[in-house]
């Protein structure tokens, strides 16, 4: 084996050993429920900005308030991921 060889393997197992030990996902899914059943169509059909409109119907200070430290709230499905 050349030295060249032994450095891509290293390289590869640190790559893979810092993948397997990063953190899981934290962030919630959309549900999949009767409330935001629409929205799954909206983002197949139309794609999440187009879905992405309709969020702040609910999700506004008077009826489901954000947590105090959620980011800023105009891109809800860059973080937030719908179920398939």
């Amino acid at each position: 084996m050349k030295k060249r060889d032994i450095i891509l393997l290293v390289g590869a197992a640190i790559i893979i050993g810092v993948l397997w030990m990063a953190p899981e996902e934290s962030t919630k899914r959309v549900p999949k429920d009767e409330i935001h059943s629409r929205f799954y169509d909206i983002v197949k059909n139309d794609g999440k900005k187009a879905a992405e409109k309709f969020c702040e119907d609910c999700h506004n200070p008077n009826d489901v308030p954000l947590p105090a430290d959620h980011p800023a709230k105009f891109r809800c499905l860059f973080c937030h991921k719908v179920i398939e």
